[in-house]
């Protein structure tokens, strides 16, 4: 039995090791390919592509499998798709914005990929703030973080043509509905009965922060 779990854990750890070179070579290409005029487009079009390594990374080293998780995962990507349709189509939650072409394919004008992104981020904000005794605060913290994130995710993300503002102005509804938005979702991320424990999501959590914090000053240049 000794042998058995002395041959596993090498091999555990050698998988983190790659899935971490694999997340900070993700992220420092795509810096690179995006402050690159003449690449930029061809790294525009992989955007969808790195949301999609980024969640099956999540899934790939999430620990706590249980039937909560899948309910929560999907309320995650539905609820988060879902304020979005609203935010398209009435104006309200976020302000008037419409998206462009670069996040793939859309439903009812909405990109289905941004579903995935609310799954991302509320999963690896809540794990940051697991070790929070109480429900609440974790979650309130766990959306104060989201919606930092979006104040420096907002400016790179009009520049590259995700979306857009009526006006070219980010009202400051956009973050209170982000914020209100994310703190429902931590909820349901901290009632759900699952293991929060995940090996590779803070570092997942810090190259996304850092990718948008670059861009914001190269993309500026």
């Amino acid at each position: 039995m000794h042998k058995v779990q002395s041959e596993v854990l090498p091999e555990r750890n050698t998988k983190l090791l790659i899935a971490k070179i694999v997340v900070i070579a993700l992220h420092l290409v795509g810096i690179i390919g995006l402050s690159l005029p003449d690449y930029r487009d061809l790294f525009l079009e992989l955007t969808p592509v790195q949301l999609l390594i980024s969640m099956f990374l999540i899934l790939a080293f999430h620990r706590g499998w249980s039937d909560s998780f899948p309910i929560f995962a999907a309320a995650a990507f539905w609820i988060g798709f879902g304020s979005e349709l609203i935010g398209i189509h009435t104006g309200y939650l976020f302000g008037d914005y419409v998206y462009g072409p670069t996040l793939g394919p859309k439903l009812w004008e909405v990109p289905i990929i941004i579903g995935v992104n609310w799954f991302i981020l509320v999963y690896l904000t809540g794990t940051l703030f697991q070790k929070v005794e109480k429900d609440w605060y974790a979650a309130f913290l766990g959306a104060v973080a989201m919606t930092a994130i979006d104040y420096i995710m907002e400016p790179v993300a009009v520049s590259l043509d995700m979306w857009y503002w009526k006006f070219e102005l980010i009202p400051w509804t956009n973050y209170l509905g982000w914020f209100l938005v994310a703190f429902l979702i931590q909820i349901i991320f901290r009632k759900a009965n699952f293991s929060k424990g995940n090996s590779l999501a803070h570092l997942l959590l810090l190259c996304m922060i850092l990718f948008f914090a670059i861009l914001n000053l190269t993309l500026a240049l």
